[in-house]
């Protein structure tokens, strides 16, 4: 049923990791949520956000193919009058970590695919569709988007090269998407996460154990997807009304250049 009175999140990639914990940060604060992923929504964490009081929407694509986001606007506009967020999070990492020498096209392929095109194209037909609702709505229908990028964006990481390409990619995705759309007062923003607690990290664990232990991050611990969530509401909330095409560092201060 479409629930006008209540806003409304399509948030790509939340079945697990960074995108589940913006899933449960956003249903928290009563956002009816819309998760379209590759993989499968478990039916206890769709209850367990349900739970919360909130309508919850899973569509299952792959956003890399054309097909795929034709059917998740189309689902978004089936389940809701309108659209108040768009949290680009779906992402994938290398499938092994090699010298950049060594690396093949085809992965290239795939990262670039799924981590700049499908976001890409994903938000040029959602944009056109928060442009149509800013033109017949109210002044106070003030929509959003979130690119979840990557310390990776800046950082080099060579046996990563095509992911970390990917992600830097995304990051000016940002500043145009910003430029273009802030003539509707769309704001768009990115959020650059660093060290976070997933399976994507996991095979990387020991390196990253050891390089916080040996003070890699002003702030000494791994991130959670619940810092990145509560990056996320801090957005949708409209806690910054006169920014646009920022970077919100959730990196434990990796960031900052210490000598």
């Amino acid at each position: 049923m479409k629930n006008p009175l209540r806003n409304t999140a399509l948030i790509t990639g939340a079945s697990s990791g960074i995108g589940a914990g913006i899933a449960l940060a956003l249903a928290e604060h009563g956002y009816n949520l819309i998760i379209a992923d590759k993989q499968t929504l478990a039916p206890e964490k769709k209850e367990m956000l349900e739970n919360h009081g909130i309508e919850v929407h899973f569509i299952q694509v792959d956003i890399s193919k054309p097909i795929a986001r034709e059917q998740i606007v189309a689902f978004c506009k089936d389940k809701t009058t309108q659209l108040d967020l768009l949290v680009n999070n779906a992402g994938i990492s290398v499938d092994k970590r090699q010298d950049m020498l060594e690396g093949q096209e085809d992965s290239f392929d795939k990262l670039m695919n799924v981590n700049l095109k499908g976001p890409y194209f994903l938000t040029q037909s959602i944009s056109k569709w928060m442009i149509e609702k800013r033109n017949n709505y109210e002044e106070d229908y003030l929509p959003k988007i979130i690119n979840i990028a990557s310390l990776t964006s800046y950082a080099s990481s060579t046996y990563m090269a095509e992911y970390a390409l990917s992600k830097a990619a995304v990051s000016m995705m940002t500043k145009l998407y910003a430029d273009r759309l802030a003539e509707y007062s769309i704001q768009v923003f990115e959020i650059r996460p660093g060290i976070i607690e997933t399976e994507m990290t996991k095979p990387a664990k020991v390196k990253y154990d050891k390089f916080i232990h040996d003070g890699g991050l002003p702030i000494a611990r791994w991130g959670l997807p619940g810092d990145i969530g509560k990056a996320v509401v801090a957005i949708a909330s409209n806690l910054l009304p006169y920014s646009t095409g920022e970077v919100i560092n959730v990196d434990g201060g990796y960031h900052l250049r210490r000598l």
